[in-house]
């Protein structure tokens, strides 16, 4: 499979990136190579905690019903519980409104040896906020004093902002790896009736849903740009077809498979010479209790 046909460029417009997989497996046969690939990103993440020097944090980003959550519980089953982090960054609270829009995403980020995952992320400030530029009034930026106040300059300030918190943390150890969960309109017109029709999905369902699904294409345009001007060499996006919810589960491990092996200096630590001469007289002592 040829994982670069994901990987986001600044000048491919958002209308052109598959929301279905060209030759897809069968659901069995998805599954079946996910949990081989997911059982290589677990032994790279037992590597990489006891290795203790990089970090990766691992952000999904998608409209409602893409799937992030089912993928994230699919993707890292098999993770060790002790070296991996999820965040859902829901409504500001007061507090995080309190400070400048990044500081709640740099308080959890993930420290060295460990996986972090973003379910919804730092880009909500360039995504939510641009549907619905009101939204910054709670945040009593000095230059914002009505929605229009947020023009063009604005975002592309955040834009910026954003590419360079990303950076610093590339340059302190930290992989990062951004994911658009592409899903198309009809599809998720399909999702959302499903939700309706099967009680026990009933509880997903929001009529807020619908609300934002009637701005459909606002909110193509702010992925549209969120994507395009934060797909750096350091730090890019990769645009995943969601209307195959297996498909894009495997996508998504392959890529991490794929680009986290690169890393091979993430091995398991050697004992030191003196530990690793008094091996046979450990085994004795505890042989001989």
């Amino acid at each position: 499979m040829n994982l670069d046909q994901y990987k986001a460029t600044p000048d491919k417009p958002l209308k052109e990136y598959a929301t279905a997989p060209q030759n897809p497996l069968d659901k069995k046969a998805a599954k079946k190579a996910l949990k081989k690939s997911r059982k290589e990103l677990a032994d790279f993440q037992e590597r990489m905690y006891a290795h203790d020097r990089h970090a990766v944090l691992v952000c999904f980003q998608g409209m409602d019903t893409s799937g992030k959550d089912s993928l994230i519980r699919e993707v890292f089953k098999d993770f060790n519980v002790r070296g991996v982090e999820q965040h859902s960054f829901k409504v500001p609270t007061e507090l995080e409104l309190s400070h400048g829009y990044l500081w709640r995403h740099y308080i959890a980020l993930p420290s060295k040896g460990h996986f972090g995952i973003f379910n919804r992320t730092h880009y909500e400030n360039v995504l939510v906020t641009r549907v619905h530029p009101e939204y910054l009034l709670s945040e009593n930026l000095p230059d914002i004093h009505k929605p229009e106040d947020a023009d063009d300059e604005f975002w592309n300030m955040r834009f910026e902002q954003i590419n360079n918190f990303e950076k610093e943390l590339v340059q302190n150890g930290t992989k990062v790896f951004k994911f658009f969960l592409n899903l198309s309109k009809e599809e998720q017109k399909n999702r959302l009736l499903r939700r309706l029709r099967l009680p026990e999905k009933n509880w997903k369902f929001s009529a807020g849903d619908l609300k934002e699904r009637a701005i459909w294409d606002k909110y193509m345009h702010a992925y549209e740009q969120a994507i395009q001007h934060t797909t750096t060499p350091q730090a890019p996006w990769h645009v995943i077809p969601a209307d195959d919810k297996p498909m894009a589960r495997y996508i998504v491990c392959q890529i991490l498979v794929e680009q986290l092996s690169k890393l091979d200096d993430v091995k398991f630590p050697e004992l030191d010479e003196k530990t690793a001469s008094r091996l046979d007289e450990f085994k004795n002592l505890l042989n001989n209790e």
